[in-house]
């Protein structure tokens, strides 16, 4: 039975995302990347009395909702120095939007939650108030911010406004208008999995395990994940978190992320779109790389769609192989996915990072896609056996 909205109410209070805090070290390229190839809008920036006192120059890109905060050092002392002493480029931070933080943090608090500062707190010249906290969390060294805003326009404090500001809801030429999920990837998934029901009080959503050694029966080598979506029922902010699967544990791409990210980290982050086929076919125009998708997928899809009872995919099949668009779901609901190249791949420097974006439109179907997970897992791989060979 469904729930009601009252039964769907945020334990935690978040109302969705707010942001996420991605470090680099060419700050250029990761402009040219938002705003010329992904149509991003540069909405706010850094002040100077922030750059001089944190160290680090700061720029926010908007989509739709969608805000992400680059930051690249220019001290050593700074956190974006010392976050990328430990790891390529990556997530920092997430951001969350609450309702009431004093409500958030005693929720927090009471689970055990690590918080990592004091309430940081400021008001606009119009009266605004913004106010936010960040805990410690099991991915490593990516912190959760939790962030009120009553009235409150700018990105936060120390932040100038540039263009329309951060207030607006920036156009997207492709589409993008929020954010769907994140997904994390570590050598075990339990500690995170538990901090996410204990500490966050989410529940869960959708799990999926399989391996690619069957594939080929005489394969002496392959990899796999298992992996367990959680989720805010009252915000419908969700979590995917995957971990490698035995045999050739240190073989699957879940274990290399880990070792090429020096750690836990965010894997990627998926993007809702409207309309996938005409934002792909346009992404890639403008030079953006997605991860390929074997033949036999597509040679297989019309018997695997019509074993999960789906008959209504609005798009031609032969239209999704040619943009290697993935589709899964079951009972008429899908949904439509693909995933970008990782930086590292993309940049041919692995210093940008083993992070990378998702594109993905739903019609009806909530889930994380077996097959297509499948699919991406494959695709990984090989594209590892290419770069080893």
């Amino acid at each position: 039975m469904e729930k009601s909205a009252e039964e769907r109410k945020s334990r935690s209070g978040i109302v969705g995302y707010d942001s996420f805090h991605f470090v680099v070290e060419n700050m250029e390229r990761s402009r040219n990347f938002y705003v010329d190839r992904l149509d991003f809008k540069e909405v706010a920036r850094a002040g100077d009395e922030l750059v001089a006192r944190g160290g680090q120059a700061s720029s926010v890109f908007g989509a739709g909702e969608v805000r992400v905060c680059v930051s690249t050092p220019l001290s050593q002392s700074s956190k974006a120095a010392r976050y990328l002493k430990r790891h390529p480029a990556g997530v920092m931070s997430l951001s969350f939007r609450v309702k009431n933080l004093d409500e958030t943090m005693a929720f927090l608090e009471e689970r055990g939650g690590t918080f990592l500062a004091d309430v940081l707190e400021d008001k606009d010249e119009k009266g605004g108030t913004y106010r936010s906290v960040e805990i410690a969390t099991p991915l490593g060294d990516v912190a959760f911010r939790f962030v009120e805003r009553n009235g409150y326009a700018r990105f936060a404090p120390g932040f100038a406004d540039v263009g329309t500001g951060n207030a607006s809801q920036p156009e997207n030429m492709y589409g993008i208008r929020n954010i769907d999920h994140v997904t994390s990837n570590g050598l075990t998934m339990q500690p995170i999995i538990a901090w996410y029901r204990d500490v966050l009080g989410f529940e869960p959503f959708w799990d999926v395990s399989f391996h690619t050694k069957d594939v080929a029966k005489e394969r002496v080598s392959g990899s796999g994940l298992k992996s367990i979506v959680m989720w805010d029922p009252g915000s419908n902010v969700k979590f995917a978190t995957n971990e490698p699967l035995r045999p050739f544990f240190r073989d699957s791409q879940i274990a290399k992320f880990v070792e090429d990210n020096q750690g836990n980290g965010v894997q990627h982050i998926a993007f809702a779109v409207t309309n996938i086929l005409w934002s792909v076919e346009e992404l890639k125009a403008r030079a953006v790389e997605f991860m390929p998708t074997h033949p036999a997928y597509y040679t297989h899809l019309p018997e695997r769609l019509a074993s999960l009872g789906i008959t209504n995919v609005a798009a031609e099949l032969a239209e999704l192989e040619r943009l290697q668009i993935l589709v899964d779901g079951a009972h008429d609901k899908y949904m439509l996915q693909i995933f970008m190249r990782e930086a590292a791949a993309m940049y041919d420097e692995n210093r940008a990072g083993p992070f990378f974006y998702e594109i993905i439109q739903r019609a009806g179907d909530e889930g994380f896609g077996y097959g297509n997970f499948r699919a991406l897992f494959e695709s990984i791989e090989r594209a590892q056996k290419s770069v080893a060979g």
